[in-house]
C-alpha cells in the first residue's frame, strides 16, 4: 500500500539521484583540462510503479549508470590522422636537419667549395708556371676533399641516429602496449558488475592515440570491455596479454642497422605507419639518396679530372699522372694522390711536353664546371649539385607542408571531438544549478513528509483526553 514511508522512500531516491548528478557534474569540472577525459553523464530511468486498483502510482527515479560521451568515428579520424602526421613529422625533421648540413646558399658550403676548386684551375691557367697558384689548386683540392668527407660523415652520423630512434621508439611502443594490457586487466576486473570503468578506458583510448603516431595500429573491442590493438594481422595486446616487439642487427650491403621484428622470431614487419615509417624512409631512403649523390660527384670528380690530368705534363714534364687517387671514388674516401700531394709540380697545366707556360690542360680542367659529365653526360656537375640542393629543398617543403596540413586536420577533428566529448564549463555549471534545485525539491519532499509522520506519530489519535 502506498503511504508516508513509500513517499519517504521516493525522496530518498530522489535525493540519491540528484547528489549523484552533481558529483558527476563536480567530476567533469575537476577534470576540464585533463587530456582525454570525455565527459560523464548519469543516466536517470523511472523505478518501477505501484499498481494499485485504482491506478499506477509512480516511485521516484533512479541512476542506472555513468556513462562517458563518445565518438567512435571521430576518435578512428583522429588515429588514422596521427599515424600520417608522425610519418610526415619524422620525416621532415630528418629533411630539415638534412638541409641544415648542406646549409646553401652559405659560406663554406658545398657549392663554394667546388667553385673554388674550378677557381683555382682557372688561376693556374693564367701562370702554369706560378709554384703559389700550383700551391693554391692544391688547397681548393684538399678543402674540397675534406668538405666531401665531412658532408658524407655527417650524414652517415644523421643515419645512424636515426636507426638508434628505431630502438628508442620500439621501447615507447612495448611501454605503451604493456600500460594498455594492465589497463584491460583493471577495466575487465571493474567492470564485472556491469558498470563501466570510464575513467580507466579514457587513459587507455589516450595511449592507444599515443601508439597511432608511433607505429600503424587498429582496434577491436572484446565483449568484456578489454581491447584488442593490432598491428596489422597481429595482435600486440588481446585484453591482458601483451606481445612485444624488437629489433635486430642486420648488414645492408655493408651497412649495419636494425630491424623491426616480433620479439623472440625473425618475422619482421611490413606495412607500417606513423613515426617509425618516417624513421625508416629517412634511414633506409631520404639519407642513403643524399649519400649517393654526393658519391656521384665525388666519383665523376674523379674519373674526369684523373682523364684530363693524365694527358696533361707537370713542370718537371711528369705525364700519366692521376691527380686524384683512383681507388677512392666515394665522398667517403675520396682522396688526392700521394704523387700530386708530396710535388705540386706534378700538377699538370700543359698539354704539350717541355711547354714552360703551356697552359691548355689546366683551362680544360678549369672548362670541365661547364661541361655535361653527369647524369648520362646531359648536366653540369655544378648543375647537378644545385639540382641536388633545389630537390632537397622542394622535399623539405612539402614534408613541412603535409605536416602542417596533418597538424591542422588533427586539431580540426580535435575540435570536433571536442564538441562531443569534451567538457564545457557553461554546459556544466548549468546543469549544477538544475541538478542543484533538484536535490533542493527532493530534500523538502523528504521534510514535507517527515511533518506528515510526525503529525501522524504525535497529533492524531489525542483529542478528548
Amino acid at each position: 500500500m502506498p503511504g508516508l514511508f513509500q513517499s519517504l522512500e521516493l525522496g530518498k531516491r530522489a535525493l540519491l539521484t540528484h547528489q549523484m548528478s552533481m558529483q558527476t557534474v563536480g567530476h567533469n569540472i575537476a577534470n576540464v583540462n585533463t587530456a582525454g577525459y570525455r565527459r560523464q553523464r548519469v543516466t536517470v530511468t523511472t523505478t518501477l510503479p505501484d499498481v494499485q486498483t485504482y491506478g499506477i502510482l509512480g516511485t521516484g527515479i533512479k541512476a542506472t549508470d555513468v556513462r562517458h560521451m563518445r565518438d567512435l568515428f571521430l576518435g578512428n579520424q583522429f588515429r588514422q590522422n596521427n599515424k600520417s602526421l608522425g610519418q610526415w613529422a619524422y620525416s621532415s625533421k630528418t629533411l630539415d636537419q638534412v638541409e641544415a648540413l648542406f646549409n646553401e646558399p652559405g659560406d663554406a658550403t658545398m657549392g663554394t667549395l667546388l667553385n673554388d676548386f674550378w677557381g683555382g684551375w682557372s688561376e693556374l691557367s693564367t701562370e702554369p708556371e706560378n709554384a703559389s697558384y700550383r700551391e693554391a689548386v692544391l688547397e681548393q683540392s684538399n678543402l674540397l676533399v675534406n668538405g666531401l668527407h665531412e658532408m658524407a660523415r655527417q650524414l652517415t652520423a644523421l643515419q645512424d641516429s636515426v636507426d638508434r630512434d628505431l630502438v628508442n621508439l620500439t621501447t615507447e611502443v612495448n611501454r605503451l602496449a604493456k600500460e594498455i594490457g594492465r589497463l584491460n586487466h583493471d577495466i575487465k576486473r571493474s567492470e564485472l558488475g556491469s558498470v563501466q570503468a570510464n575513467d580507466l578506458r579514457d587513459y587507455r583510448d589516450v595511449l592507444i592515440d599515443q601508439l597511432s603516431g608511433i607505429i600503424d595500429v587498429n582496434t577491436s573491442k572484446n565483449d568484456d570491455g578489454s581491447m584488442i590493438v593490432y598491428i596489422g594481422a597481429m595482435a600486440l595486446v588481446d585484453a591482458d596479454k601483451v606481445l612485444s616487439i624488437d629489433t635486430e642487427i642486420i648488414n645492408d650491403k655493408g651497412t649495419i642497422k636494425h630491424e623491426l621484428v616480433w620479439a623472440g622470431t625473425s618475422l619482421s614487419f611490413k606495412n607500417l605507419n606513423g613515426q617509425i615509417k618516417g624513421l625508416l624512409e629517412s634511414r633506409d631512403v631520404i639519407i642513403p639518396d643524399y649519400l649517393e649523390k654526393l658519391d656521384q660527384i665525388a666519383r665523376t670528380l674523379v674519373e674526369e679530372v684523373n682523364s684530363l690530368h693524365r694527358s696533361g705534363y707537370g713542370l718537371d714534364n711528369s705525364t700519366g699522372i692521376n691527380f686524384f687517387d683512383s681507388r677512392f671514388t666515394t665522398a667517403t674516401t675520396i682522396r688526392i694522390s700521394d704523387v700530386v700531394l708530396n710535388d705540386t709540380d706534378k700538377i699538370a697545366a700543359a698539354s704539350l711536353q717541355d711547354s714552360v707556360g703551356d697552359n691548355t690542360t689546366a683551362l680544360a680542367l678549369y672548362e670541365l664546371r661547364n661541361q655535361l659529365i653527369m647524369k648520362g653526360n646531359s648536366i653540369t656537375m655544378n648543375d647537378f649539385y644545385n639540382s641536388l640542393v633545389g630537390t632537397l629543398g622542394v622535399e623539405t617543403r612539402e614534408a613541412r607542408s603535409f605536416t602542417d596540413n596533418y597538424e591542422l586536420l588533427g586539431h580540426q577533428i580535435n575540435n570536433a571531438r571536442q564538441s562531443v566529448e569534451g567538457v564545457s564549463l557553461d554546459e556544466e555549471m548549468a546543469n549544477l544549478v538544475k541538478f542543484q534545485h533538484a536535490y533542493d525539491a527532493a530534500a523538502r519532499v523528504i521534510t514535507a513528509v517527515d511533518q506528515a509522520l510526525d503529525t501522524v506519530i504525535h497529533g492524531m489519535g489525542i483529542v478528548g483526553r
